[in-house]
């Protein structure tokens, strides 16, 4: 999730508990305490560009950790808070926000090692996009009149606001895993696994990707919140698996990363449509029916001890916004 809506939510959080002579330090406090996880974003590894992305969401989301972070920033903030706050209440409420802060990131469709180091399973609700701007101005309204305020109600307002919007996500995105079950009927094929995912900013229109028989395919899906849900048919492509397509590098640094790659990218792998070499990852694109990858690894075969170089892809321009635009007000 964005830094605005963690800091907001670890807000809320606490200020639907803190007492009013107590609530602003405490808001800040918390804010403070929500954004810290974010901090592995400056751990990097120069040589290997995917330990930097492995360890982004991991140990320092993961419920292990997070009463030591807590306590990280319960320190760090002692010598600003001290005049209004003791050290037990900064520990408390930077608990708190701090909590707040993988769960959040779990409801997005990204992945959060929330289990960590006991799983390094990657937990992902699919009910919100990483950035939906309705959602984050309704806490901002509500966390704003209770910061001014020095008021309880309003956020638990926010906090019912954010619990709403959460259940509208889980609905939308099992009507959405409803209309794709039903074209796969219509297709005749048959689900090796699924992923359903909420597009940039909205919870109507859905991206819902699937492998069957080694091939990946992909549909949008306009899920109305008072229509019936409609498709657009999306692309296909084969499905790349590493200890098949590249067996005769087995036991090279290339083939380790390919591992790793598919582990993170819950084994969605598909080759980038324009770049032989890129081996991207199915489950997200600009366009929610389209295989067009934003981010993918490229596999040099003639560099196979060498890791490979992490790429993304985000174009946005008109051929991406106009058919988004038109899928998401039912254009056809």
């Amino acid at each position: 999730m964005d830094p605005v809506t963690h800091g907001l939510t670890g807000a809320v959080a606490v200020q639907s508990l803190a007492d009013s002579n107590k609530h602003r330090p405490a808001a800040l406090t918390a804010i403070v305490a929500a954004l810290m996880p974010d901090i592995e974003i400056f751990i990097h590894h120069p040589s290997d560009p995917l330990f930097n992305l492995e360890i982004h969401r991991q140990f320092t989301h993961s419920f292990v950790f997070t009463p030591i972070g807590a306590l990280l920033v319960a320190v760090l903030l002692w010598w600003f808070m001290r005049k209004h706050l003791d050290f037990r209440e900064i520990y408390l409420f930077s608990l708190i926000g701090y909590a707040t802060h993988g769960m959040i990131d779990a409801v997005t469709s990204y992945g959060t090692e929330l289990m960590w180091p006991f799983l390094d399973t990657r937990y992902s609700w699919n009910l919100v996009s990483i950035v939906d701007p309705v959602l984050t101005v309704g806490l901002l309204l509500l966390g704003a009149v209770a910061f001014y305020y020095r008021s309880k109600l309003p956020a638990w307002l926010a906090l019912i606001w954010l619990i709403f919007y959460l259940t509208i996500g889980l609905v939308q995105r099992e009507r959405g895993k409803s209309a794709i079950y039903e074209l796969v009927d219509q297709r005749g094929h048959s689900i090796e696994r699924i992923a359903v995912k909420p597009s940039i900013g909205n919870l109507i229109l859905w991206r819902g990707t699937y492998v069957s028989n080694d091939t990946v395919y992909v549909d949008a899906v306009r899920s109305g919140l008072f229509s019936t849900p409609e498709i657009y048919p999306g692309e296909s492509a084969p499905l790349i698996l590493p200890e098949r397509d590249y067996a005769a590098f087995e036991n090279t640094v290339l083939f380790d990363d390919l591992h790793r790659f598919a582990r993170f990218s819950d084994g969605y792998l598909v080759r980038h449509p324009e770049y032989e070499l890129i081996i991207g990852d199915g489950r997200y694109s600009m366009l929610p029916n389209s295989l067009l990858p934003l981010w993918g690894i490229k596999a040099d075969t003639n560099q196979p001890d060498r890791h490979t170089p992490f790429m993304h892809f985000r174009e946005s321009g008109p051929e991406i916004r106009v058919p988004f635009f038109k899928m998401l007000t039912g254009e056809k």
